[in-house]
């Protein structure tokens, strides 16, 4: 009888060691206009583990004078997919903390005249879904997916 109880104890620590999940999924959208999700998962075991990070992205570009103003010349681009994968990542008694970044989209063609600089007025990011593709688990992170780095009339990234 006390093998038998020995036995279910240990294929309960086994099962509950093979139960990845996110722990936590952050997203923040640094001064570069990169999405950036750092993440906790547990319950992985030993095994390395893949990510995707995919979105939509839209960006708004716009001209700079030498006077630091805003002539009115804009390009809006997107929203455009994106994605970007972090593969065999290291686990390490059964978690991964880390974090993946996608770039925001970008200007294509645009350019601005002679004497302005092209600079990205603002970027937001829709349908943000971070993926365990060896567990096939997935998780929409919460925090700040969208930055405005110019306020000037005509830019929205809405």
């Amino acid at each position: 009888m006390k093998k038998v109880i020995v036995a279910a104890a240990l294929s309960v620590v086994a099962a509950s060691a093979l139960a990845a999940f996110f722990f936590s999924a952050d997203a923040s959208v640094g001064s570069n206009g990169a999405l950036t999700v750092a993440f906790d998962e547990r319950g992985l075991g030993n095994a390395d583990v893949s990510y995707t990070l995919t979105a939509s992205g839209t960006a708004v570009y716009a001209c700079i004078n030498g006077g630091g103003n805003h002539p009115q010349s804009t390009n809006k681009v997107g929203p455009s997919p994106i994605s970007a994968s972090l593969t065999n990542v290291k686990v390490k008694n059964g978690r991964v903390v880390s974090s993946i970044t996608v770039e925001p989209p970008g200007p294509g063609s645009f350019s601005c005249p002679s004497g302005q600089s092209s600079v990205l007025a603002c970027v937001s990011y829709t349908d943000v879904l971070l993926t365990d593709t060896t567990n096939n688990l997935e998780v929409v992170p919460t925090g700040t997916t969208s930055r405005t780095f110019i306020s000037a009339k005509g830019i929205s990234c809405a």
